[in-house]
């Protein structure tokens, strides 16, 4: 199909396709349940047949999107994973991200990528560190949010607590659309607050029993007459004190309806599931540097929002991650890279379900597909039928930590600036490079990220390699006017200043004093702690 029959795709085709489409990020703080929610997600929507363990044994089976040997010997996610599946006539995009904050640069780049969040809190614990954080991001972004307060079957907070603490803490109104009936031991199940049904603990989700009304002599026969009266009084309360549920509120991202469950014992999932399939929106309009971006308009436009190496690790491939803003795209297309002016082709577009794949014939606006990338797409670039504009909001976030790399064997030095600049490329840290000629620097947010570029250099490519302190304690981008003002900075610098992995000109600070310092002799200059991805060539000296 030539790019000219893909343009006369009819809008009202592509818009139709876009409809059906639900991108979806999970979000929580770590060990909240986000990776088992993850997998009973996956299974109520048909996508496996059997869900794993999060810490798995032995041939125990394992999570199918911690699929890392680092993730599955340490029980956490440390890559965004991508899954779609099917149900009920809609497609789901779930990207699964990690939820230690050494890794919360892969989670803000996915969470330009979704539509919708489902925040994920631990009954007992409420709203914790990271959690907070991330919700900021969707804040900035208007993310609606879906809550899923998991682990009901434990030792619980009051739901009411629970509830205030999400509207003081988040200043957004929580509108319960499941009520829990009991706690840890004694929890029975849900009562759907908007169908007005008892769904039982240990049944189906699609198993729900119709009742009168709360006092329904049918609901203390299931649940007990103490726990019935307990419910009867809980719900009148929370349907007095708590906001109605409200489409057009939740979907502005001031409203966050809540649902209670058990991901562990596989309760309240398929609630949860069927509440963003109704509430979650589709793909929205998306902002671009020259003009909105409607998902309804017949020529495609995506950015790439994340690049990943060695998923295949018996080919060494690398797969750049597109999430498609508008038209259609099928297989044997070849789109423009707005940053270099290169046609990109896209013969083989990927489906994912973690690291299995299977090429996609065609995709629609919403959708997650990869890209083969031999080294020329890098995170934030955005790729189009012709249209020059760039998507904006891809950040990269100045590192916390910067380390020296330490080679253990120096016959792999090729090996290793081979390994370092496609991991860089895929995010997994930031490479500089000294320009005294110094050995290059990593740059990490904590120091996990470096256990896992220690473990990945070591099992992927075969480089044993060990770090080493640095002098300084921060770095910022240099950009400026002024070209020669820049060529002078970095001259006089040259023993505290780098490249990037994009060639954009760094410098690097001992203290926070002489960051200050260096703005004031250099007022021509900006100093960035953030920078839009799409800018990279404006960045370079």
């Amino acid at each position: 199909m030539t790019p000219a029959d893909l343009s006369a795709t009819a809008p009202n085709q592509v818009s139709a396709e876009a409809g059906r489409r639900r991108t979806f990020a999970i979000i929580a703080h770590p060990d909240a349940g986000k990776t088992t929610l993850t997998e009973k997600l996956l299974l109520r929507g048909g996508a496996i047949q059997l869900a794993g363990a999060v810490r798995a044994k032995g041939n125990a089976r394992r999570t199918r999107s911690d699929w890392m040997k680092i993730e599955q010997d340490r029980g956490i996610s440390v890559a965004t994973s991508v899954m779609t599946f099917e149900r009920g006539g809609l497609i789901f995009n779930l990207l699964d991200t990690p939820g230690h904050e050494d890794f919360s640069e892969d989670t803000y780049r996915t969470l330009t990528a979704v539509d919708a969040a489902v925040m994920v809190l631990d009954a007992a614990k409420g709203i914790e560190a990271q959690t907070r954080k991330l919700f900021e991001v969707c804040r900035l972004r208007d993310i609606p949010i879906i809550t899923f307060v998991n682990k009901m079957d434990r030792e619980a907070r009051d739901p009411f607590e629970l509830i205030d603490e999400i509207e003081k803490t988040l200043a957004l109104d929580a509108a319960p659309v499941a009520w829990p009936v009991g706690r840890a031991s004694e929890f029975a199940g849900t009562w759907d607050m908007l169908a007005r049904h008892f769904l039982p603990v240990d049944a189906d989700d699609r198993s729900a029993v119709a009742l009168s009304g709360l006092d329904d002599p049918k609901l203390a026969g299931l649940v007990g007459p103490e726990r019935a009266a307990a419910l009867a009084e809980e719900v009148g309360l929370a349907e007095a004190a708590c906001p109605e549920f409200d489409l057009e509120a939740f979907r502005q991202g001031t409203l966050t309806p809540v649902f209670f469950g058990s991901a562990l014992r596989d309760f309240g999932i398929g609630h949860l599931l069927d509440g963003l399939a109704r509430y979650a929106p589709p793909p929205q309009s998306r902002s671009a540097d020259a003009r909105p971006v409607d998902p309804g308009e017949p020529a495609l436009t995506g950015f790439v929002f994340k690049v990943q190496a060695n998923m295949d690790p018996n080919h060494r491939d690398r797969v750049a991650f597109v999430r498609l803003c508008s038209g259609r795209l099928v297989k044997g297309m070849r789109l423009k890279q707005v940053r270099t002016g290169k046609q990109v082709p896209v013969n083989a577009p990927l489906f994912f379900f973690a690291k299995d794949r299977q090429v996609a014939e065609e995709a629609w606006p919403g959708d997650v597909v990869g890209v083969a990338n031999h080294g020329t797409l890098r995170i934030g670039d955005t790729l189009t039928e012709g249209e020059a504009i760039n998507f904006r909001g891809v950040p990269s976030f100045a590192p916390e930590i910067l380390r020296h790399v330490r080679l253990e064997d120096p016959m792999l030095a090729k090996k290793l600036k081979t390994a370092l600049s496609q991991l860089a490329e895929e995010g997994v840290v930031q490479l500089f490079r000294p320009l005294d000629g110094s050995n290059p620097v990593v740059g990490v947010v904590g120091q996990l990220q470096l256990d896992v570029l220690q473990s990945r250099l070591k099992v992927e490519y075969g480089v044993p390699a060990g770090f080493d302190d640095t002098m300084w304690q921060m770095m910022r981008w240099v950009t400026g006017e002024d070209r020669a003002a820049l060529d002078r900075f970095a001259q006089a610098n040259r023993r505290d200043a780098g490249e990037d992995h994009d060639g954009a000109l760094v410098a690097f600070f001992g203290s926070d004093w002489r960051r200050k310092r260096a703005e004031e002799e250099w007022p021509m200059l900006r100093f960035h702690a953030v920078r839009e991805q799409h800018g990279l060539e404006m960045a370079k000296r």
